[in-house]
């Protein structure tokens, strides 16, 4: 896999999807930073249907702390891991009262410290609510990476700092999303979608699907 031919799998991605972005539902960084815990081992679907009711009620750090964690965890109970996603989120919604007024953090050290958030999370958190280049390696974009031959690594912080160095600078802040959904949608785990993939005759995949 060349420079060129990596510039033209994401020239074709932005073709097909010019303004991608998270299909999880959120109005601030914080409804953004409990989306994205929540969303651990879960669909956005199921994400969004338990946050829609939650936020409704609370969706600042001071009401989450006012709920407690027996309150929160009703609204969430739906979603795989709720009671330690409940205390992580409880305990995180402390910290940021306590050391950043109330504010999601817009720095890594940061956001890494906060209950129940990894590099990956913080990853989404900089580079969807604040615009920041980073691109946060999940299932997905670890499987596209590899089999595409975009940017193959063994694990996932060998994949995100390829393809941080390997990606055009003019496409680093929407490579994430771009590739989340081409992942998701596509390029599916079982059965990837060849014949309707935009990249298909760029993929190093030796195994492409004919229907």
């Amino acid at each position: 896999m060349n420079p060129a031919r990596r510039r033209r799998i994401y020239e074709r991605l932005a073709a097909a999807n010019p303004a991608p972005t998270t299909e999880l539902r959120y109005r601030s960084p914080f409804e953004l930073l409990v989306s994205v815990v929540l969303s651990a081992q879960a669909t956005d679907i199921s994400v969004n249907k338990a946050t829609a009711e939650l936020f409704r009620v609370a969706n600042t750090p001071e009401a989450i702390l006012e709920l407690g964690e027996t309150g929160l965890k009703p609204y969430i109970q739906t979603i795989g891991l709720f009671n330690n996603k409940a205390k992580n989120i409880v305990a995180a919604c402390r910290i940021l009262l306590d050391r950043h007024a109330g504010e999601v953090p817009r720095d890594r050290e940061s956001l890494e410290a906060l209950p129940g958030v990894g590099r990956k999370t913080a990853n989404v958190i900089l580079n969807t609510a604040f615009g920041e280049p980073t691109i946060a390696v999940d299932t997905h974009i670890f499987r596209v990476s590899n089999r595409t031959g975009l940017a193959p690594g063994k694990n996932v912080v060998e994949v995100e700092k390829k393809l941080l160095k390997f990606t055009p600078d003019e496409f680093k802040k929407d490579a994430h999303h771009w590739l989340i959904l081409h992942g998701r949608y596509v390029c599916k785990a079982r059965k990837p979608d060849c014949p309707a993939c935009p990249i298909a005759d760029l993929c190093d995949y030796r195994s492409k699907t004919s229907a």
